[in-house]
């Protein structure tokens, strides 16, 4: 496992560096407007070396005989958000087709998956009910399809600032396979080699960012992780509370941005650049705010998670204890409001 992760992260180092030679080559750049972060046009689409390391990884584990058929085609599907990004990067493509080709990706994953996992409802219901298990039956398609493709889309919403979305990834890819290693060995090694794909990226995207992921990287990125999230649910229902928490940063702040815009007459479709992270970048920058993100996610989110899994009848409390801090950062930066000086 140990030779896996290391030249997975030094393959996508390498291909990090070369995608960065092409795109600056043929003028693949992300050019600085209104909306943005930076103020120098920037190669962009490396993200794609991500994709490609990890599949390279995926089909290692595939022939060690680590990985099934089904699992190996699941993940696959990924590869579909990946296309679409990977054209998006170079060319603009309407956003139909864009939905259309991650729901088509989430329908896919969410066949190959068998719909979502039994979830166990935790206390305060237990402690009504007794134990509660849930099957969602038929509705797993849709509640599943619903949180792919939101998970696919708000991470790419939250790649906005040098590393964030790298750093995220490898933060909860890292975290998960610390769970999955005492649950499902294999699983482990699919978020390990997530784990060293982001981090060899990262060499390269760390503030000051010398390529950026683009929607080939953060697309196939999200749906990854959502999947990640279902598959370890499915081998212990409690971590599904533990995904959701260590997905908490981006998940509150995607979430509490869009739904000011929508409940205050915004166009929330379009794109914009106020986030609780982009306001805060645009106040103490980039690298300040992506080690705040490492702090609240380490010093805050993981210890969570690590208390409900070891104490599963706490997984709603937790839930809610994690997120209500990063609710108050997003209302205190005006997350989803024009203004970003904090009131």
């Amino acid at each position: 496992m140990l030779l896996l992760f290391t030249v997975t992260l030094l393959l996508a180092a390498v291909l990090t560096g070369l995608i960065r030679r092409y795109a600056l080559t043929y003028k693949v750049l992300d050019i600085p407007n209104q909306r943005s972060s930076h103020s120098v046009p920037t190669p962009r689409g490396g993200g794609l070396a991500i994709v490609l390391a990890f599949s390279v990884a995926m089909l290692r584990l595939f022939f060690d005989r680590q990985l099934t058929g089904t699992s190996l085609a699941l993940l696959g599907s990924t590869l579909l958000i990946a296309a679409i990004g990977f054209c998006d990067d170079h060319g603009e493509v309407a956003a139909r087709w864009r939905f259309l080709t991650h729901l088509l990706a989430a329908i896919i994953a969410l066949e190959l998956l068998g719909g979502l996992p039994v979830v166990l409802v935790p206390a305060p219901f237990d402690a009504l009910f007794g134990r509660l298990s849930v099957n969602p039956g038929w509705l797993g398609y849709p509640l599943g399809a619903l949180f792919l493709v939101w998970s696919l889309n708000l991470f790419n919403f939250m790649d906005g600032t040098d590393g964030i979305a790298g750093s995220e990834a490898l933060f909860v890819s890292s975290a998960l396979a610390g769970y999955l290693f005492f649950i499902d060995q294999s699983l482990c090694g699919v978020a390990l080699s997530l784990t060293a794909a982001c981090g060899g990226f990262l060499l390269w995207n760390w503030p000051k960012a010398k390529i950026f992921m683009g929607d080939v990287g953060s697309g196939f990125i999200g749906l990854l992780l959502g999947l990640l999230i279902l598959l370890a649910a499915q081998q212990a229902a409690v971590l599904l509370y533990c995904g959701l928490i260590l997905f908490g940063a981006f998940i509150v702040d995607a979430s509490y941005t869009l739904a000011v815009r929508m409940f205050s007459g915004q166009k929330w479709y379009a794109a914009h650049c106020s986030h609780t992270y982009q306001h805060a970048a645009k106040r103490y920058g980039h690298l300040p705010v992506l080690l705040a993100t490492w702090a609240i996610n380490c010093g805050w989110l993981l210890p969570v998670s690590l208390w409900i899994f070891k104490h599963p009848s706490h997984a709603l409390a937790g839930v809610i204890v994690a997120y209500l801090p990063l609710i108050y950062l997003a209302y205190r930066f005006k997350a989803g409001k024009s203004e970003w000086v904090i009131s």
